[in-house]
């Protein structure tokens, strides 16, 4: 019964923020209008135009990507036996990041930017596998890969950042870097959907043995499972959700740490509840944090900004709150 109660709050929980969003925000509107925009009553255009062409999208592309973060955070913390992982740690953001400055500066046309993005992440994951596998492809060396070619691109960024016009384009390139749905439409979801549930769809299919992973690498092969197929397999899925979340929202921290964090206290560590329970808090949290992005002061806070810091204390709490129940890892 507590069970189905769980399940029933956590499918709510992004519905209800999702449902909400559409009403607040600097233009209010009620309940009349958001019903009638959906059924096509007879709404002014202004409050149809905003809640179907500006918040919906907004809302879903908020939705998916803090899905994405959290899903793909919550593999990587499984794949890697390490809490304090996350979605960034194999260098994707650092890549997409750079491919934004770089598209940025040579003055590609905004619709391209997010593609540069996709493409440099995608880029940095290759590097970090082709590395990993020629060193042995543990887990010690894929992390200790990942470091590196995160700075790498980090340092590049930095060069962009050095070079860029401080009047127009480091600007945009700081902006950019900060987070942001604002740009959020229906061209922009259509390109998040695909690839984020081909990466879902592959981990999720994958989750029971990420349980498996849990064990000694030997002790895993002798299960049966494939533990190099295996782990290509989790880093390119959540690779693929990263770079498509980074890309069209920017760098937006501490979803994907903290969610599976969340989601582990309210199902437990098996990994065949975590993820999904993980996907939905990622998506309710963002949801809300790009409400209250848009809504708390006159111009819009940058979401990650803001995810830090609403992040850093939730972290503070939930890691404290372990340490005082005496508890290692689960």
């Amino acid at each position: 019964m507590r069970r189905r109660g769980l399940r029933a709050a956590l499918v709510l929980f992004p519905a209800a923020a999702v449902l909400i969003s559409l009403f607040i925000g600097r233009y209010p509107v009620g309940f009349r209008e958001v019903a009638g925009a959906f059924l096509g009553a007879d709404v002014s255009p202004t409050a149809r135009v905003l809640i179907l062409d500006v918040r919906l999208p907004r809302t879903l592309g908020a939705g998916v990507v803090g899905a994405s973060l959290a899903l793909a955070g919550a593999a990587f913390q499984g794949l890697f036996r390490n809490p304090l992982v996350d979605s960034r740690i194999l260098g994707v953001s650092a890549g997409a990041a750079f491919g934004a400055a770089f598209a940025l500066l040579l003055g590609v046309p905004w619709y391209l930017v997010d593609g540069f993005a996709f493409a440099f992440g995608l880029l940095a994951v290759f590097l970090v596998v082709l590395i990993a596998r020629r060193f042995g492809g543990s887990v010690l060396v894929l992390v200790i890969s990942g470091i590196l070619v995160g700075s790498l691109f980090s340092a590049f960024l930095g060069v962009i950042k050095y070079i860029a016009d401080p009047l127009d384009v480091l600007p945009a390139i700081t902006y950019w870097l900060l987070g942001s749905l604002a740009g959020m439409r229906w061209d922009a979801v259509g390109k998040l959907i695909p690839a984020c549930l081909i990466g879902a769809g592959a981990l999720l299919l994958l989750r029971w043995r990420l349980n498996v992973l849990s064990l000694d690498e030997r002790e895993a092969t002798a299960l049966g499972v494939d533990v190099a197929r295996l782990r290509t397999g989790v880093v390119l899925a959540g690779t693929l959700l990263v770079a498509a979340a980074v890309s069209q929202a920017g760098m937006i921290g501490w979803i994907g740490l903290i969610t599976p964090h969340a989601a582990r206290a309210l199902v437990g560590p098996d990994h065949m509840r975590v993820l999904p329970a993980s996907m939905a808090l990622g998506a309710g949290f963002l949801v809300v944090l790009d409400l209250l992005s848009r809504s708390l002061l006159a111009s819009e806070v940058p979401l990650g900004v803001l995810t830090g810091i609403v992040g850093v204390p939730a972290f503070l709490f939930l890691f404290m709150r372990h340490l005082a129940r005496g508890g290692g890892w689960r």
